[in-house]
């Protein structure tokens, strides 16, 4: 439990210890990922980016027109789940089944294609829909997700996917974030339930460092992919401006 002084100190200490653990435990997992999404920049092909659920939907804007990010991301964002549609709104339709289906085959993805799909509980019907309906169009699949987490939640609880499968089963390669259940992690005397969550920084780190990589594996090959820069930076737009009729027909959200 958190000491009265520094909870947020402990909170600083929880969120580094767990992107410390990911960065040791998943980097082969990541590099894997990058790996492909490194041959799918040297084909000049999108790499697409779907968080289905509220908070899931902040993953893809980590890293879709992001300074520093790279430009071949297109990021799916959906208006169902956003949460400024409304929060129970959203909720809903992520528990939707069918759902998840109609978006993946909306973006008309196929065989040359790359999904990553960023969802940390890897439960509901979106996210399983979405994973099943990439497969079946034999799309590249990669998951973000914490696989404790899906493997503890009931098979009967009312945001599963009416096949009760979890999304690091179904998807070509597994990133995990290693949420732990319940997602908060700060405990205060007297409060019986725990704030502060951190599945936003653990996907937040995976998409960074998914970037990290794949830029220096195409490094290694000697390619320098086109990187966007800050557009509130000096020379910014003119360094962005460079690309943009390359993408601007082809990234759905740019």
């Amino acid at each position: 439990m958190s000491t009265p002084e520094k909870p947020t100190s402990e909170y600083a200490e929880k969120i580094s210890s767990q992107l410390r653990r990911i960065n040791e435990e998943e980097h082969e997992a990541i590099r894997a990922a990058a790996g492909v999404l490194a041959a799918q920049i040297k084909a000049d092909r999108l790499i697409h980016v779907y968080g289905p659920g509220g908070h899931s939907n902040l993953a893809p804007q980590e890293v879709f027109f992001r300074a520093g990010g790279l430009m071949h991301f297109s990021a799916v964002l959906d208006e169902g789940t956003l949460l400024n549609n409304g929060a129970l709104r959203s909720m809903a339709i992520e528990r939707t089944p069918g759902y998840g289906r109609v978006v993946i085959e909306n973006c008309g993805l196929g065989e040359d294609d790359v999904l990553i799909i960023v969802n940390a509980y890897g439960i509901n019907s979106a996210t399983i829909d979405a994973a099943i309906t990439a497969k079946e169009r034999r799309v590249k699949t990669i998951g973000v997700t914490s696989v404790e987490h899906a493997d503890s939640t009931m098979p009967d609880h009312p945001a599963r996917h009416p096949s009760r499968r979890n999304l690091h089963e179904i998807v070509d390669l597994v990133i995990d974030s290693k949420v732990p259940i319940g997602d908060a992690v700060i405990e205060i005397a007297g409060i019986g339930q725990n704030i502060a969550a951190i599945s936003t920084f653990c996907n937040a780190y995976i998409m960074n460092c998914l970037v990290i990589e794949t830029v220096q594996c195409l490094a290694e090959q000697g390619i320098t992919p086109p990187i966007w820069r800050s557009g509130n930076a000096p020379g910014g737009d003119e360094w962005n401006n460079q690309f943009i009729s390359r993408f601007r027909s082809r990234v759905p959200n740019l």
